[in-house]
């Protein structure tokens, strides 16, 4: 049976507009390299600012210094999501996924905490700080083989894990905790991600002069 030169056009056509399709939605190499980078050192930089606000405008306020608390399991959570998503998706990124739930509820009871006093939020703080940990220690394991610079990652995750062991200890004690008992542990995280970023921007330099 001989098909019609319109229908046969219009196949074509159609396949033709697949393949450009298929085309467009390729991600280079590359790319996913360049992003983690970008993204690790967007990490560091939104640590180190909120360290700065927490011992300055955070010290000499409380209202600053409670919005602080709450921004920064949020921002966590918002980073934790747009990565995942940029991988993949939520559904192939498990511990991220967990992360981005684990933040969230994390952000809620903090709120609830600063009505209670700063023990508790500590309290709150170190019990993130372990599962948060212990998730992204997750994440830098699963990604060895494939992206660079997951060794400060683990090491981050780990430290994480034993410094929310840390606050929960000083969360029972007497005397009332501060936003600069936190800084120091952002303060850690931040310098981690900057430290991944430079390792992973070294080695994909020596890659390109190859």
């Amino acid at each position: 049976m001989t098909v019609s030169r319109p229908y046969q056009t219009n196949t074509i056509t159609f396949r033709k507009e697949i393949m450009m399709t298929n085309d467009q939605t390729t991600v280079a190499p590359g790319d996913g390299e360049e992003w983690l980078t970008r993204y690790y050192f967007t990490r560091a930089a939104f640590s180190a600012i909120w360290v700065a606000a927490a011992l300055t405008a955070g010290h000499q306020s409380l209202t600053a210094a409670a919005g602080l608390l709450i921004v920064y399991p949020a921002w966590d959570a918002a980073a934790n999501l747009v990565d995942a998503t940029r991988n993949g998706g939520l559904a192939n990124n498990r511990s991220q996924a967990i992360n981005v739930t684990v933040s969230a509820v994390t952000t809620a009871a903090v709120i609830v905490a600063l009505t209670m006093s700063m023990n508790w939020v500590l309290g709150v703080f170190g019990l993130w700080a372990i599962f948060a940990g212990l998730l992204q220690l997750g994440a830098a394991v699963r990604r060895w083989k494939t992206h660079g610079g997951q060794w400060a990652m683990i090491l981050s995750g780990g430290q994480s894990a034993v410094a929310g062991a840390f606050f929960i200890a000083q969360a029972q004690m007497p005397e009332a905790p501060s936003i600069a008992n936190i800084a120091g542990y952002a303060g850690l995280g931040a310098f981690y991600f900057l430290v991944s970023a430079v390792w992973r921007s070294v080695t994909q330099m020596r890659r390109k002069r190859a």
